[in-house]
């Protein structure tokens, strides 16, 4: 590990709106505020939102600007990115927001039932090798139900055709509601409130708009009850050389 990561781990040790708690530890350590996210920590009532793999961190921290009277936490397994967030959040002096570094494959180890109203996803590995690993995928799906509100709100914001395709697979086969679907972001005609929300931009959004890539949202209400099933279907592969960028691979560590 290079000097500055050792050194941003060190940092948001620091960090009273940073919780660490990744796989290796959370059966060693146990996470009291489950379910007191509110009274424990935010010191208020308003509903909490969750963006899952938030990276740097630069969504959930600017959708906080924007909603002072709600609650955001930016969950992430990569520490030195998370230090981004974490770190213009307190300069900023933002008390409605909190990370989490964790596994998402845990994430229901960490809010209680109808703890989350809301939940984004922006811009997560497509995983396109394994279904269990896409963030829309059934499998994630019913961990999300375990503290998301009855009809709550799964936000996507992709730049991958095959995410986004496999997702609409996914809602359509379920029959869950979908409030807004576009494959053209900024180009669709869309109410004020919602253009609010999606202008803001993370650094390889900007970047991908620049190389010609559609941004694609969708957002939609996941009941609690009703068994959910995967699309079966094959979907074509993202070719993402064809933009200069590396391969996701949901093989790198958590560092």
């Amino acid at each position: 590990m290079s000097k500055g990561k050792l050194e941003k781990f060190a940092e948001m040790e620091t960090f009273r709106n940073v919780f660490q708690y990744p796989f290796s530890i959370i059966d060693n350590v146990p996470f009291d505020m489950k379910g007191h996210w509110n009274q424990d920590f935010f010191k208020n009532d308003n509903p909490i939102v969750l963006e899952l793999g938030c990276g740097k961190g630069e969504y959930t921290v600017e959708l906080a600007k924007l909603y002072p009277n709600v609650n955001f936490v930016g969950v992430d397994i990569k520490g030195a990115r998370m230090w981004t967030g974490a770190k213009k959040a307190i300069e900023a002096n933002l008390e409605n927001v909190a990370f989490l570094r964790t596994n998402i494959e845990i994430i229901d180890r960490f809010f209680d039932i109808d703890e989350v109203e809301e939940i984004w996803l922006t811009f997560s590995d497509p995983q396109m090798k394994n279904a269990h690993k896409r963030l829309t995928s059934t499998f994630f799906m019913d961990r999300y139900r375990h503290f998301l509100v009855d009809k709550g709100i799964i936000h996507l914001k992709t730049d991958s055709n095959f995410l986004f395709t496999y997702t609409k697979y996914m809602v359509d086969v379920n029959k869950l509601p979908v409030l807004i679907c576009t494959e053209d972001l900024y180009h669709d005609n869309l109410d004020s409130d919602t253009r609010k929300i999606l202008s803001i931009q993370t650094y390889y959004e900007s970047m991908w708009i620049e190389r010609g890539l559609n941004i694609k949202y969708m957002k939609f209400k996941l009941p609690r009850k009703a068994e959910l099933n995967e699309p079966d279907i094959e979907i074509p592969l993202d070719d993402y050389r064809s933009y200069h960028r590396p391969k996701r691979s949901g093989s790198e560590t958590g560092k």
